[in-house]
């Protein structure tokens, strides 16, 4: 994974320069932006961080760059860090996802406190990520016999049920159940159940697990 990044956006060149030193001071990687407009022309999605984002800014307010990452699937975490901050504009601010809000001037220690929370939320959310990618990668080793059996099993039809009805042999459909458990990593049927869902596999049939039958 990559290193964290702040990402500063704020019209202000003296607050862009003091919170980007007390950053770099900090050991943390940090890239300043004048506008949301330039901030949007280099973001890179796959890049763990956090934004620290002015509300009233010419051009793109912060509430339309949150909004526009949103509406990109963006999960980036955003401090709202204003001088002009009210109780009402927080609430909007935290409705709409963001992670903190702070106002101007805020102390540096604070500051790098929140960052830091923000940071270790975005490093845990890509870990997450990058785990369930594994999980998926390994739901796609399975053969198209496995992947037929597995989708008739969630769907919690018998073992005698699916030997009849794909032409095998009792025991070789529960050969098949226990490689489709091994090979996907799973200790049983929900949590084999779970992965199918969470990695919206396609070409397996219904997924959706009925009263599933032991046999």
């Amino acid at each position: 994974m990559n290193s964290p990044t702040i990402y500063i956006v704020d019209d202000d060149a003296a607050v862009r320069d003091s919170l980007g030193l007390l950053c770099e001071t900090a050991g943390l990687g940090v890239e300043s932006y004048a506008s949301a407009e330039a901030f949007l022309n280099a973001y890179q999605p796959d890049r763990p961080g956090c934004l620290v984002l002015d509300v009233r800014m010419a051009g793109m307010s912060g509430p339309h760059l949150h909004a526009e990452l949103t509406r990109r699937g963006s999960a980036l975490p955003v401090i709202y860090l204003t001088g002009q901050g009210d109780i009402p504009m927080a609430v909007r601010a935290m409705k709409a996802g963001a992670t903190d809000f702070l106002t101007k001037p805020v102390k540096g220690a604070e500051f790098l406190e929140r960052v830091h929370a923000a940071l270790e939320q975005d490093c845990e959310r890509i870990d997450s990520q990058e785990t369930q990618a594994d999980d998926c990668r390994r739901l796609a080793l399975l053969t198209h016999r496995e992947r037929e059996i597995m989708a008739l099993v969630l769907e919690g039809h018998a073992n005698k049920v699916i030997a009849k009805q794909l032409g095998i042999s009792h025991r070789t459909v529960e050969i098949h159940r226990s490689r489709i458990l091994a090979k996907t990593g799973t200790g049983n049927l929900l949590e084999l159940a779970k992965l199918v869902a969470e990695c919206g596999a396609t070409g397996i049939g219904s997924t959706q697990p009925a009263p599933l039958h032991e046999s």
